[in-house]
């Protein structure tokens, strides 16, 4: 049986090649420079090993290459841009042509076929597109949410004053209870873990995981997921199998709630409780299985990307206190301290406005982007796009571009603003969150709860670099290699500004009291653990 098993996969592997070799000799045009392929393999090991930063993996290609680039393995052709105008001119301008998907076969065999981020262009997706895009597309659709938001994030400065060592639980804790919240209806344990965050914060860290580009040996041989996970070559299969249970809870787990609590008449206003009213859906219909993904995604897409770019926040904001002290300033002469800032101030709080911009920028939150797939042939600066190839932008090398952002390793908010007659580099809002038909239809929540937990925390916290045994311990900015790529984890010290930003977070409590959780319900009606 191995033996039988060994001889298909090298039968597939010679058939990709010869694929491969025949679709080169159909076009007159090269395709972009890049290593010298092996025989059969092709590039395989020019690959990023498991495990790599894969934006300065292939960031080395524009030194050697150029701008474009490509690698082909088992005869799936990979593009690499690392220029913005490229990603332009591909994925903006030919959107028509170049918003699938590569087959992404390890993230279907781990269970996560259905999110959006992994559909092809399709029907289905422009159906999961539109129900987010109905939902929190726009200012006007997140406004309806705007209390939600506001609440969430006083209770976050009351955790952060009352526990500020483990701001980040404070901070996942946060962006979670929002989208939990308007998606679902479903209000978190407000002090200890909440089992649905814990569920949902694994099968968002799997999925991360299972996007990477070349990390999956399957992703370019397909047939391996025929494999048994005992079996030479199944080392995916096994590792599909560990992420499967995660998936299946992501999708399900959170809607059953939210179904259970409007059969019992007890359900808050959200997302699904709209549909399930208003669309008339019936149970196991292709149309709950589409709202059900889609709203999963809205989690996976608008929690573990907001936690990335509020880390950043508190890492530079210990490594630029100049910064941190500007921004402070802008907030007491707009607003003083009798209250928190609110999305009513935002138009008077530009340096807050640019400091947003830059942390997206400094560590973009997906570094490499999501790929995208070429429906057809295409040409891109003499350069044969070929049907089916995936299309990878290195968002992080856009975003660090000496030609377009001056001194771009430095965090450096004024870059954004019109003061003295400068003028504005590029808004990283236009590149962090995708291109043309695939980009992110949550980045206007996103956008507006990090503007608000960003602006409170300046308002009434300080952040500085920890202090130990009276010596000040330096932080050394290191980040996660996965497809939402976070800081490695890192200490600060955070404390109230004075006693009047004290008893400011402290009156949030009065405003918004802790609300009874939904946890004790979950455990016992869908056995969550």
């Amino acid at each position: 049986m191995p033996f039988m098993v060994l001889g298909l996969a090298i039968g597939v592997i010679f058939l990709y090649f010869l694929r491969s070799f025949l679709a080169r000799t159909k076009s007159f045009a090269p395709l972009p420079p890049g290593p010298r392929p092996k025989p059969i393999i092709g590039n395989l090991w020019d690959l990023p090993p498991q495990g790599t930063r894969d934006w300065l993996h292939w960031l080395k290609h524009k030194d050697l290459y150029g701008p474009i680039s490509s690698v082909t393995a088992f005869g799936q052709t990979i593009i690499i841009l690392n220029e913005v105008r490229l990603a332009y001119e591909l994925l903006e301008k030919r959107s028509a042509i170049h918003s699938s998907r590569p087959s992404c076969t390890f993230a279907h065999m781990a269970g996560y076929g259905d999110i959006t981020t992994v559909l092809e262009y399709s029907d289905r997706l422009r159906t999961t597109r539109k129900i987010a895009h109905q939902q929190i597309g726009s200012n006007k659709a997140i406004s309806r949410f705007s209390h939600i938001q506001d609440a969430e994030v006083c209770r976050y400065l009351l955790r952060m004053l009352r526990d500020p060592g483990n701001w980040l639980e404070h901070v996942k804790k946060e962006t979670g209870a929002v989208i939990l919240k308007i998606t679902y209806g479903y209000t978190i344990e407000p002090h200890e873990r909440d089992p649905l965050v814990d569920l949902a914060d694994d099968a968002v860290g799997k999925f991360s995981l299972a996007m990477v580009p070349g990390a999956w040996l399957v992703d370019s041989i397909p047939i391996l997921k025929h494999l048994p996970s005992w079996a030479p070559g199944g080392g995916c299969t096994r590792a599909a199998e560990g992420f499967q249970t995660a998936a299946r809870n992501l999708g399900s787990v959170p809607y059953a709630f939210t179904k259970q609590q409007m059969a019992q008449g007890s359900n808050v206003p959200s997302i699904i409780s709209y549909y399930l009213e208003s669309e008339n859906i019936q149970p196991d219909s292709e149309e709950e299985h589409l709202v059900k993904w889609a709203t999963a995604t809205l989690y996976g897409g608008g929690a573990d990307t907001t936690v990335s770019t509020m880390m950043c926040f508190f890492l530079t904001m210990a490594l630029y206190p100049h910064v941190q002290r500007k921004a402070q300033e802008e907030i007491d002469r707009v607003v003083g301290v009798t209250h928190l800032p609110g999305f009513e101030d935002r138009e008077s709080l530009p340096y807050i406005d640019a400091l947003l911009k830059e942390a997206l920028r400094w560590h973009p939150v997906v570094p490499m982007g999501v790929a995208h797939m070429a429906m057809e042939n295409d040409m891109l600066e003499g350069y044969h796009i070929p049907k089916g190839a995936a299309i990878l932008s290195n968002i992080w090398a856009f975003t660090h571009d000496p030609n377009e952002y001056h001194d771009p390793m430095t965090f450096k908010p004024e870059r954004f603003l019109s003061d003295n007659g400068h003028t504005p580099e590029r808004d990283p809002h236009l590149i962090s969150f995708g291109f043309g038909r695939r980009i992110c239809p949550g980045r206007n929540l996103a956008d507006s709860n990090l503007w608000l937990a960003i602006a409170r925390t300046l308002a009434v916290f300080n952040i500085a670099k920890p202090i130990r045994d009276g010596k000040e311990v330096d932080i050394q900015p290191e980040f996660q290699a996965s497809l939402i790529s976070h800081p490695d984890p890192f200490d600060v010290d955070i404390k109230p500004r004075s006693a009047a930003h004290h008893e400011l977070i402290l009156a949030g409590e009065k405003q918004y009291p802790w609300e009874e959780s939904h946890a004790e319900e979950l455990r016992r009606a869908i056995a969550v653990p």
